[in-house]
């Protein structure tokens, strides 16, 4: 009889007790879902806000993009204003210290005229002097007149004032300037084969002078923005085999350009892919709109005739 009840007992207990796990089983799996539904909502939460930062530090770091570029851009202008006011300070410098060097140097070109007859010097009169002094004061002032004009970019008027300074004076010094200026006034005004004849010239009738080694490097130049290496190497070599021209800046810039020019040439003959030379095409020159009064404004012939005017002179 206990058997019986046992048997009937023991089936009831294991189920109950089955029905209790099943019970407890759901109910842990809804909280677990629960808890994952709460997680995924908070990790979709914490997603938004870091999609938020980021898009916000992307503005930021583009922002920060613009204002540098902005930056730069205002570093660039200012230094282009540093350098173009420099370039003009250096002028206005290299003038005023052409200008002392000719006060100075003005007596001993005034003395250097007097006639010496049988060993001893003549007397030279006061009257004299007095003409060669005004002839210098003259020439000088006109000449600083001169490079004003080319500085504000009237190349046409400053060729006219450097010219009748070059045919007042014939030789010195402040010739030897005027023709240079004249040249740079052609090369302004898109007449290269002209400036190179006055260039040409100017070396051959100042071979020492101050400006013999800048006029044969701008020679140089010239003739290679034309791709005439030829003449290129030639006016460079010229330079190296003048004495005068050792100890200037344009004698180390024509070597390093020559060894540039034989070491391609080297290439190119061992059949090497060099560069090209492009010749350099110049952008015509606007005429400037400025004009002296004509009580002021020197005769001005044309460019073929003062050129010219100046080669015979020459």
């Amino acid at each position: 009889m206990k058997n019986k009840k046992l048997n009937i007992v023991f089936p009831l207990l294991m189920v109950a007790a089955l029905t209790g796990c099943s019970q407890m089983t759901v109910l842990r799996t809804q909280e677990m879902k629960a808890v994952g539904a709460e997680v995924e909502q908070r990790m979709d939460s914490v997603a938004i806000q870091l999609q938020a930062q980021n898009d916000s530090l992307r503005a930021e770091l583009e922002a920060a993009s613009l204002a540098q570029k902005r930056m730069q851009a205002e570093i660039t202008m200012l230094s282009r204003r540093v350098a173009d006011e420099s370039e003009r300070n250096d002028s206005r410098q290299e003038e005023i210290i052409y200008r002392l060097d000719m006060l100075l140097g003005k007596s001993d070109k005034i003395l250097a005229k007097k006639v010496v007859v049988s060993g001893a010097p003549a007397p030279v009169s006061m009257d004299s002097l007095e003409r060669e002094a005004e002839k210098l004061v003259e020439a000088e002032a006109m000449f600083n007149t001169a490079r004003s004009d080319y500085h504000r970019g009237e190349f046409k008027l400053a060729y006219s004032g450097f010219k009748q300074v070059y045919e007042q004076m014939k030789e010195g010094e402040l010739a030897e300037n005027s023709l240079y200026w004249m040249a740079l006034c052609l090369i302004d005004v898109n007449q290269i084969d002209k400036a190179k004849k006055v260039f040409a010239r100017m070396s051959e009738a100042f071979p020492d002078g101050q400006k013999t080694c800048p006029a044969l490097f701008k020679l140089s130049g010239l003739y290679g923005e034309e791709c005439d290496i030829n003449m290129q190497k030639q006016y460079l070599q010229k330079i190296l085999s003048t004495k005068s021209c050792e100890k200037s800046a344009e004698f180390e810039q024509a070597a390093e350009m020559l060894q540039e020019i034989l070491e391609k040439e080297d290439k190119k003959s061992a059949g090497e892919p060099v560069e090209r030379c492009v010749p350099v095409v110049r952008e015509p020159v606007a005429p400037t709109s400025r004009v002296k009064p004509a009580e002021e404004k020197p005769a001005e012939p044309t460019a073929s005739a003062t050129t010219e005017s100046t080669e015979a002179a020459l």
